[in-house]
């Protein structure tokens, strides 16, 4: 790529071959390949796997650190989590342009390589178009607090992974894991899954391992992944006593848990997105149990789609938006 007819950028790795012209400088840094312009505008090829901590010098209370760009170049195929470590690390401001490049095979269409930059507040220009900094359209919508989102699907279908890319361009994000804790010993499948889900999160994401979605959903701000629903609801039967039967009232008490959380969901400030499964497109339940489950789930599903600004579907690792 070309700055201003007089650069040429190779790879955020790489030194510029040539001495910039006057008025131009270029140094490599922990984020990638830094070119101040002769306007003093600055543009970063970003390095993928950027730190999402800024430079221990950096000043907190400076409104446009130096460290902070005006444009910055992103392969979001390769390594989408740096849009989120880059503004977690103030490189990437309020007023700085966000510009996805890396488009190619291993994304399926033009359309959902833009569908994908847009989640990520950035622009999915064309090849060989001609950008100005801050262009005219910046900066591109993005979801904010309060927005939540319900991502549904059948068991393996992308839903999760979905959800976990929606997220990757956000500075602070609270992973609430609804689940049982993983024991190898007892469950050696469940330990793979989630291990699988913990290895893809980017390391600065907070995670809570709790069933009170209610009470984080009614206090958190930022953005939050919720994964997911089927968990969080197998418990809460299970405390409820409603898998063997053991208390009388409980699906009464099932009832006023539900409740809270679609409380909590519709009033929260955060910008949620939540997974749950689809169980209602599958065999019938064979047992009087499984089929409770399946009731709940498809009528909270209902709910908290009701409550929601987004829902999509995930089907074999493509996604559509529910109108």
């Amino acid at each position: 790529m070309t700055v201003d007819n007089v650069l040429s950028l190779s790879s955020p790795d790489s030194a510029v071959p040539n001495p910039p012209p006057d008025g131009y400088s270029a140094v490599l840094t922990p984020y990638g390949l830094r070119v101040d312009g002769a306007d003093g505008g600055r543009l970063l090829y970003a390095r993928p796997g950027a730190p999402a901590e800024p430079p221990e010098d950096a000043d907190p209370d400076d409104p446009r650190p130096a460290h902070q760009a005006d444009l910055v170049l992103v392969d979001v195929v390769e390594s989408p989590e740096t849009i989120g470590a880059l503004r977690r690390a103030g490189v990437v401001g309020f007023t700085t342009a966000v510009v996805a490049v890396g488009g190619d095979h291993r994304v399926h269409s033009p359309g959902e390589f833009a569908r994908r930059a847009r989640l990520w507040g950035a622009l999915a220009p064309s090849d060989g178009q001609e950008l100005r900094c801050p262009p005219a359209t910046w900066p591109p919508s993005r979801p904010h607090g309060p927005h939540r989102v319900l991502v549904t699907g059948g068991a393996r279908s992308g839903k999760s992974a979905e959800a976990e890319r929606r997220l990757l361009g956000e500075p602070e994000v609270l992973y609430l894991a609804t689940g049982p804790a993983p024991d190898p010993e007892e469950d050696g499948s469940w330990a793979r899954r989630v291990a699988e889900h913990r290895a893809r999160r980017p390391p600065w994401w907070r995670t809570v391992e709790t069933p009170d979605a209610a009470s984080v959903l009614a206090e958190a701000r930022g953005a939050v992944l919720f994964d997911c629903v089927g968990t969080w609801l197998a418990r809460v039967m299970e405390d409820c006593g409603l898998w063997a039967g053991e208390a009388t009232d409980a699906e009464e008490r099932l009832a006023g848990r539900v409740a809270e959380l679609v409380a909590a969901w519709r009033g929260s400030a955060a910008y949620v997105v939540a997974v749950t499964n689809e169980v209602g497109s599958g065999v019938v339940p064979p047992t009087a149990s499984g089929g409770l489950f399946r009731d709940w789930l498809g009528r909270l599903n209902q709910s908290l789609a009701a409550e929601s600004e987004e829902v999509v579907l995930a089907t074999a690792g493509r996604v559509t938006q529910l109108p």
